[in-house]
C-alpha cells in the first residue's frame, strides 16, 4: 500500500513531524503518544511526516519531545533527506485539512526547504564562571571570525543567563561540518582567552529549527 494512502481509524488524527520534498516516508519507530509508525500524506511534491495520535492538543512530555526529534533525526540522518521541522504540537482532525495546508503554504515551505537543503544546524554557548571578568566583545569576535565564514547562516539566541557570553545557532552546511567543528576546537584552544574562566557548550546536529520561519494552524 502507498505510504500516503494509507488507511487510519476515523477517529485518528496526524501528527506532523515536519514536510518532506518528493518520495514519501515510511518506517516504523516509537513515535509521539505511543504510535509505531511514521509515514507521509503528500501533496504533489510535498509530504508532510506524520504519525497517528488520538488528540488534537498533545501534551509536551520530555519522552515525547525526544521522539518527535528522534523522528526528524532518523529523516535527516539515516535517510540524509532534509526535512522543514515543525514544533512540537502539530496535530490535525483528517487528511484533507492538512492536504490544505500544504496546498496554502507551498512557496513557504518550498523556500523553507531551499534554505535547508543539505544542512544542519549547530549550537554554540560560552558561559563563563561566576564573577570572571572576561571580554564579550572580543570573545564575540573571535567567534565571529572563526564560524562566520564557514556558515551559511547563523541567529542569535537569548542570553537567558548572566553568565552567558554567547548564545547562537549556526545552519551548516553538512560537507562543512568538519572544518566547523575543527574551527570551534581552535576556539576552545585560543591562548589569547582566558578560558579557565568559559565553558564551551557546542550541540547538535538539529534539524535547522533556528532557520525555518513557516507557521501553520493546528487543529484545536
Amino acid at each position: 500500500m502507498p505510504a500516503t494512502e494509507r488507511d487510519s481509524p476515523m477517529t485518528s488524527n496526524r501528527y506532523v513531524y515536519g514536510i518532506v520534498d518528493g518520495d514519501p516516508v515510511e518506517f516504523e519507530t516509537d513515535a509521539v503518544a505511543g504510535a509505531d509508525q511514521v509515514y507521509t500524506i503528500s501533496h504533489r511534491r510535498l509530504g508532510a511526516v506524520v504519525s497517528d495520535i488520538d488528540t488534537t492538543d498533545p501534551e509536551e512530555t520530555d519522552e515525547d519531545a525526544q521522539r518527535h526529534d528522534d523522528v526528524l533525526r532518523e529523516i535527516m540522518d539515516e535517510r540524509e533527506r532534509a526535512i522543514v521541522p515543525m514544533q512540537f504540537g502539530m496535530s490535525f482532525e483528517s487528511d484533507r485539512t492538512l492536504k490544505n495546508v500544504l496546498r496554502g503554504a507551498r512557496p513557504a515551505f518550498r523556500r523553507a526547504m531551499n534554505d535547508i537543503e543539505g544542512r544542519i544546524e549547530l549550537g554554540l554557548k560560552i558561559v563563563r564562571e561566576e564573577d570572571a571578568d572576561v571580554d564579550d566583545e572580543a570573545i564575540e569576535a573571535a567567534v565571529d571570525d572563526e564560524l562566520e565564514p564557514i556558515a551559511a547562516q547563523s541567529v542569535p539566541n537569548d542570553l537567558f543567563s548572566d553568565r552567558l557570553v554567547l548564545n547562537r545557532s549556526y545552519l551548516v552546511d553538512r560537507e562543512d561540518r568538519e572544518a566547523f567543528d575543527e574551527a570551534v576546537a581552535r576556539l576552545e584552544g585560543d591562548e589569547a582567552h582566558d578560558h579557565e574562566d568559559l565553558t564551551f557548550r557546542y550541540t547538535g546536529p538539529f534539524a535547522p529549527y533556528s532557520f525555518v520561519d513557516v507557521e501553520i494552524g493546528a487543529q484545536r
